[in-house]
């Protein structure tokens, strides 16, 4: 598995998602990534992240190429001035989880419609 930094902890929701804070040196919030509930394709986020009541990104899911593989959400946080590309990877209770920042290039995600998937890393 590839070595990201580790920007937030999260724990399970009542909801199904998960909720907990992120923290870079520019920004620390507590965020929400609520069901997609409104999903039209397979290909469509399954998660949509939330602050306070605003939509600031999106997450979809994804499985590891390793041997046994491993779910984890590809995540996206809109933010206008560092736009965050990031990992979140449950911990093997499944109950609490750690982002890590994704380091592969902003530009990968620019050419995507909404509905798009991003791309899947080698590495997982």
């Amino acid at each position: 598995m590839r070595r990201g930094r580790e920007i937030g902890r999260f724990r399970r929701s009542k909801q199904g998602g998960w909720e907990g804070e992120i923290q870079t040196l520019t920004i620390q919030r507590k965020i929400r990534l609520v069901p997609n509930d409104d999903r039209m394709s397979d290909n469509a986020p399954a998660f949509r992240v939330m602050l306070g009541w605003q939509m600031i990104g999106d997450a979809w899911e994804r499985q590891s190429r390793t041997d046994p593989a491993r779910d984890y959400l590809r995540v996206r946080i809109d933010d206008p001035l560092c736009p965050i590309d990031a990992l979140l990877f449950p911990d093997a209770d499944a109950e609490t989880a750690k982002m890590l920042v994704d380091r592969r290039p902003v530009s990968s995600w620019r050419n995507r419609t909404i509905d798009q998937p991003p791309a899947t890393s080698p590495e997982g």
